[in-house]
């Protein structure tokens, strides 16, 4: 039983730590300013697929619903540890993440709670709850950041690859809604990552048995 018990931690540790790495990748779009609305979507839509995989996972591990909550926790304060180091060189306060995923991941919990831990409503109205919700609160928290221009101009990343350098505005490239899009494609996605983190559980059980 411990060493099954210490697999499943082990494989949370790992999704927590890579999803979150991926997330603060994603969150990098408030310095490319020219490909603004465009990134926030491809963005929002992977922090979301990061957040829903792994709090799904151990969500459906541990049965207790609020466990979704803690995982985006534990994504927040890892963000919040490696993003203190960019702080410590010089990066606005503001650029380090405020915690996005925690609402998200409440309807998780909310959707698995209140249908009594069934696991396909858990997919089905978890996944399309958090995969519209984070876009919105990914927008908020964008908005509690300086003016991204400025921002980039002041701290500027010499290290960017040229193939991620803009070349020429692209503002509003997707429509004019970057959350509503963000929500609609996150909404279709998450339910299927959802199912994912879900099988995920099934799969590590049956390779410990």
């Amino acid at each position: 039983v411990w060493f099954r018990r210490c697999t499943h931690y082990l494989f949370i540790v790992v999704v927590a730590v890579n999803s979150t790495l991926l997330t603060i990748n994603a969150g990098d779009y408030i310095f490319y300013t020219d490909w603004a609305w465009t990134s926030f979507v491809v963005f929002s839509i992977s922090q979301t697929l990061m957040l829903v995989v792994g709090a799904t996972y151990y969500l459906t591990f541990t049965g207790v619903p609020g466990t979704a909550t803690y995982y985006a926790l534990i994504m927040t304060v890892y963000t919040w540890i490696a993003k203190g180091a960019w702080f410590a060189l010089g990066y606005p306060y503001d650029f380090i993440v405020t915690p996005v995923w925690l609402p998200s991941a409440m309807l998780l919990d909310l959707a698995y709670w209140a249908t009594k831990k069934n696991k396909h409503s858990l997919i089905l109205f978890g996944g399309v709850l958090c995969g519209m919700s984070l876009p919105l609160f990914n927008m908020v928290n964008l908005t509690t950041v300086a003016d991204p221009l400025e921002t980039a101009f002041k701290y500027p990343r010499p290290t960017l690859p040229p193939y991620m350098t803009p070349i020429e505005p692209q503002v509003g490239k997707f429509y004019n809604s970057p959350v509503a899009l963000g929500a609609g494609a996150g909404a279709v996605l998450a339910c299927t990552f959802a199912a994912l983190g879900c099988k995920l559980n099934t799969w590590t059980y049956r390779w410990m048995a």
